[in-house]
């Protein structure tokens, strides 16, 4: 028997399942997969962690795989009538919680009486406003005489600067 078979068995010794294992030993629930799949092998920080937590196994048994599993006969038959007080109860699955038989029907069929309105005889209010689409160009407005710049009566007009698309710009002093 290999380690990590020996591990599985303390496992199923222990009545949890491997996230409460894990939890139990205080280990990530990846490396308990990893262990019992034989990806990774246990290291012994973890192994200790097993043995701290169930100091009734045999310490040459689970590192060797020499001896019995438990230092005496007598504790094996206590602890597996009892299950540990420290166990946790693990919610159910999602899917434990479905009947088979009455998957897919309803409870009861809740018929909806359908109902009419009466016609409404107002027409549409507004009319259809003029719309103006991206290839019609706006009306310009006409460009009166320059006016005074707003502010004090002596103000003049500096600088004007126009800047094109391209990025260019024309500047005009009168």
């Amino acid at each position: 028997m290999d380690l990590k078979e020996r591990i599985s068995e303390v496992i199923a010794y222990s009545q949890f399942s491997l996230s409460e294992f894990a939890d139990e030993i205080e280990v990530q629930r990846s490396s308990i997969s990893h262990i019992t799949s034989g990806r990774n092998k246990p290291s012994l920080d973890f192994l200790m962690k097993i043995k701290s937590r169930f100091p009734e196994l045999e310490w040459e048994w689970l590192i060797e795989g020499k001896g019995e599993m438990l230092k005496n006969g007598d504790l094996a038959a206590n602890n597996l009538e009892t299950p540990p007080k420290s166990k946790t109860t693990s919610l159910p699955d999602l899917f434990s919680l479905i009947n088979d038989e009455s998957f897919g029907v309803t409870e009861s069929e809740d018929k909806v009486a359908p109902q009419f309105l009466p016609e409404s005889n107002i027409s549409a209010q507004g009319e259809k406003k003029n719309q103006i689409s991206d290839s019609q160009r706006l009306a310009s407005e006409e460009v009166s005489q320059p006016q005074a710049a707003p502010g004090s009566p002596q103000s003049n007009v500096k600088r004007i600067v126009l800047f094109y698309e391209n990025g260019k710009f024309e500047t005009f002093e009168p």
